[in-house]
């Protein structure tokens, strides 16, 4: 399946010079995200795996998906500030900035 077909492309966003690829029409999909599902899940078929890990915030989508299927544990990985709990903290470069998980 050609899955940047489902990949809509946002200009100038969050800044200019920026070229989100917005996931929605994937998501939206039945078919094309089950696809992506099985997708994913071959990748990484026959490894022994006991958590996946998912980036906030479309990793929360798609890693689901894949522990379940690896019967595995889920593991989320916020941004910062976003859990009022003891954390573990790595920054990281982005195109137009830094950010931290």
């Amino acid at each position: 399946m050609d899955f940047e077909a489902y990949i809509r492309d946002i200009h100038d966003f969050p800044e200019k010079g920026i070229v989100f690829k917005d996931i929605t029409p994937l998501l939206k999909d039945p078919v094309a995200l089950q696809k992506a599902g099985d997708a994913l899940f071959n990748l990484i078929d026959g490894a022994e795996i006991d958590k996946v890990v998912g980036v906030d915030s479309r990793g929360f989508i798609f890693a689901p998906m894949l522990a379940t299927r690896l019967n595995a544990g889920f593991v989320p990985v916020r941004k910062v500030g976003k859990l009022p709990f003891t954390t573990v903290a790595e920054s990281y470069a982005l195109e137009y900035g830094m950010d931290t998980l």
